[in-house]
Formats: structure tokens, sequence, C-alpha cells
């Protein structure tokens, strides 16, 4: 997400970071368990992410995987092939599940902010 291509003018710089910064720890953890059907280790993960439009901090992303990991929703697996050995993350059954029941909090969530908007602004954009 590019703040520098969102229309906030008249509202300070400072402001408006810390506000875009709220909104997304609020998806980060649906955005990364979105990615985990299959097994990904952790700069593979940054890299889609980042593909995808949802760059993520490496001091930000690893603590969140270690987070899920404790919570059950994350299994790891280490593979030492190659030329040095990678963490891999991927969903349990318990992490499929909590993500289908936060992407339908995220549908419905979505569905209650664009009632709010369109009926607020009479399908404006609200910049009167």
């Amino acid at each position: 997400m590019n703040i520098d291509a969102m229309p906030d003018d008249d509202v300070p710089r400072d402001v408006m970071d810390k506000l875009a910064l709220e909104l997304r720890r609020g998806v980060i953890v649906l955005a990364c368990l979105s990615q985990l059907d299959e097994p990904r280790y952790g700069y593979a993960l940054l890299q889609r992410m980042a593909e995808l439009g949802m760059e993520i901090d490496q001091g930000t992303l690893y603590p969140l995987l270690r987070r899920l990991e404790e919570q059950g929703l994350l299994a790891e697996e280490w593979n030492v092939e190659g030329t040095r050995p990678r963490k891999y993350y991927r969903l349990t059954a318990m992490g499929h599940r909590a993500r289908n029941a936060l992407l339908a909090q995220w549908t419905e969530l979505s569905a209650v902010l664009e009632r709010l908007f369109t009926e607020n602004t009479g399908g404006r954009d609200g910049s009167d």
C-alpha cells in the first residue's frame, strides 16, 4: 500500500502515517495467513507480500510468525537442503480455520464500511 498515492493534502503527513499504520496492523495477520497454504520461508513470504502490494518489515514479520506458531496457527519445518537451512511455515488445520473465520469477518466488515460510506456520502467520496 503506497501512502504517497493517498489523497491526504489536508492531513498532516505524521497523522496520516500513524493512521495508515494502524489500518495495516489490523490486516497483517490475515494477509500472512492468506499466503501460507503452501510452506514458505520468511524471506520468500516477505517478497511475495511485497509483490502483491503489502510490504512488511522483517522486524514485524518474524515476531508475527513466531507468535502465530505459538498460537498453533502455523507449523514450522526446517529444510536443510541447499546452501543454508531455512525454516518454512505453513498453516495448521487450526490456522486454516482461523484464516477462514478472519476472512469472513473481513468480508463482513468491508461490506459494513461500504454501506457506511455509501449512506453517509450518498455515493460521493466524502471530501466536502
